[in-house]
């Protein structure tokens, strides 16, 4: 082999279809844009939802209820899941959000809100930005305290 008998690689590229360029090509005539109809038009695009003047199904549906933009929403943080992370020695009986998050209950930007779920006769401390009466109630009546952060 010589340098002069070196050939370039066959490329991987495939020429581009060139529509309407006679029978033998086979996309002559209307060009594989089938027969007559907008869609055959040149310039002829129909806007996505579009059903042919039928009433679009995003209108035919029924809409209701209400989404409010600023609401603030909570993680839940049941006093039965929270004694089992104490139990199991991943959080201690003062429990902060850091400890939370550390231990992998919550997320770091999460708001925590303590729920009444379970039972508590151990006595904990807790910091969270909400927190439930009937949990409230129940850690209070246990001799430990509820400490809302904001």
């Amino acid at each position: 082999m010589k340098l002069h008998e070196l050939k370039a690689p066959a490329t991987n590229r495939k020429n581009r279809k060139r529509v309407g360029r006679g029978q033998g090509s086979g996309t002559g005539e209307q060009s594989g844009r089938g027969h007559n109809g907008q869609k055959s038009r040149s310039g002829g695009k129909v806007k996505a939802g579009f059903e042919g003047g039928q009433m679009p199904l995003q209108r035919r549906l029924p809409k209701f209820g209400f989404k409010n933009r600023f609401r603030t929403e909570y993680q839940a943080l049941n006093i039965e899941t929270l004694l089992k992370y104490i139990e199991a020695g991943r959080l201690s009986d003062a429990v902060t959000h850091a400890d939370l998050v550390s231990s992998g209950i919550m997320h770091k930007n999460s708001l925590v809100k303590l729920l009444g779920a379970g039972d508590i006769d151990k006595k904990i401390s807790i910091e969270v930005h909400a927190c439930s009466k009937s949990a409230k109630e129940k850690i209070e009546s246990a001799g430990g305290s509820v400490t809302i952060i904001s």
